[in-house]
């Protein structure tokens, strides 16, 4: 089973830095002037472990 990333919105600075890293999974949703994963994206990949930790308000995390 995949694992599940989440972002938490009210966290979310918008500071678009998990979408330079990982724009295979993650997506800005300019609505909301905020970060989302992208539902149909690859948990798996390498560069989704360093958006989580390169995120400043720390608000990805990733359920397996």
């Amino acid at each position: 089973m995949k694992p599940k990333v989440i972002i938490d919105a009210d966290e979310c600075l918008g500071c678009e830095a998990c979408v330079d890293l990982c724009p295979s999974l993650f997506r800005f949703n300019d609505d909301l002037g905020k970060a989302e994963v992208i539902e149909d994206g690859n948990p798996d990949d390498d560069c989704v472990d360093e958006a989580i930790a390169s995120c400043p308000a720390g608000c990805i995390s990733k359920k397996e």
